[in-house]
């Protein structure tokens, strides 16, 4: 997101005279965080900034762009207004495609499983594309009794077609019971959340994944972008905060080294004072890996839409606006809805 609105400030023909900035929140993978964020930017009680002399006050919010994890964007774009689920349709049309109407479906105990499975069955009726021999959910803990369980109806039934709607972790487990029980033969469809997983494409398990189909998430290139990633430095004036910390946390990660104050025996020990000024081009990390950009592409598009789209309205004519009376909108009065 930093990424796309940098480029989009300096691009003199998209937006100009326009500055767009952002608030970025961690979720810190729990779903009250996330929601609250929202809260927070449709309520209009995020935190005053001063632009500069003449521009005082709250922010203006004129879209967010959600959380890549299902489980946290389904409550927020409920809030929003926004909620629908184009993954199910995808799904249902491979299913068509290939005249399967008997499948067993498997989610996550989650919002992301339960609203697919939801979704799905719904979906399924109405297009008169096939019935459901099972449903189950996924336990989140390595419940071993109930994978056994699971994987027992899998294995019973005469459905050779298997959805499932859940996230990697649930897969690992998932996937050792059924080589455990020797369950071969059975046509994988894989939601995104697992379809890239490298984890699951070894030669251990390809007697059992073998030939899965999987929907993902469009891959794109972002010119520009590792350099820009490149540029990221640690703040030694504001460890402390949050920002930082995190960016600090990397860097000694990465760099196996600590920032002063380092904890107690680490330079008796050999460890390495951090600079600040080590160099990520001379490390392998994944932070920097540019060959397999999904929900990065899709936030550089998030971006670039709502970008495009207050362009559009600000060269909107008077008399031929996309509003009541054919009226337009202009900066000072803008709502996010008409974006």
């Amino acid at each position: 997101m930093a990424f796309a609105i940098d480029e989009i400030n300096r691009n003199p023909n998209l937006l100009p005279n326009v500055t767009l900035g952002y608030s970025l929140y961690d979720n810190c993978l729990k779903l009250g965080i996330g929601l609250r964020a929202a809260f927070s930017l449709a309520s209009g009680q995020e935190e005053k900034v001063v632009l500069d002399e003449t521009c005082v006050g709250t922010p203006p919010i004129l879209g967010i762009v959600g959380d890549s994890s299902s489980t946290s964007s389904i409550p927020i774009s409920t809030v929003y207004g926004l909620y629908r689920v184009p993954l199910v349709r995808a799904m249902i049309q491979i299913l068509s495609h290939f005249g399967w109407t008997w499948i067993g479906l498997l989610v996550s105990d989650d919002d992301y499983g339960l609203h697919a499975a939801q979704s799905f069955q719904s979906d399924l009726v109405q297009t008169g594309g096939g019935c459901l021999a099972y449903v189950e959910v996924l336990p989140w803990s390595n419940d071993q009794a109930e994978l056994r369980r699971i994987v027992d109806v899998m294995r019973k039934s005469t459905a050779r077609v298997v959805i499932v709607f859940a996230h990697e972790s649930h897969m690992i487990n998932l996937i050792e019971e059924v080589g455990k029980q020797n369950v071969t033969g059975l046509q994988w469809m894989a939601s995104e959340a697992w379809t890239a997983a490298a984890v699951l494409q070894t030669p251990q398990l390809m007697p059992y994944m073998g030939g899965t189909l999987g929907i993902a998430i469009r891959q794109g290139e972002i010119p520009g972008f590792r350099d820009f990633l490149l540029q990221i430095r640690p703040d030694l004036q504001h460890n402390n905060s949050y920002g930082n910390s995190i960016v600090n946390q990397f860097w000694e990660d990465t760099f196996q080294c600590r920032f002063a104050p380092p904890p107690t025996g680490w330079e008796e020990a050999g460890g390495a004072l951090c600079t600040g000024n080590e160099d990520l081009e001379n490390v392998e990390t994944e932070f920097l890996d540019m060959s397999n950009l999904r929900p990065e592409y899709n936030v550089y598009k998030a971006v670039y839409s709502l970008a495009y789209a207050l362009d559009d309205m600000l060269q909107c004519e008077p008399g031929r606006g996309p509003f009541s009376g054919h009226s337009c909108s202009n900066l000072q009065r803008l709502e996010p809805w008409q974006v």
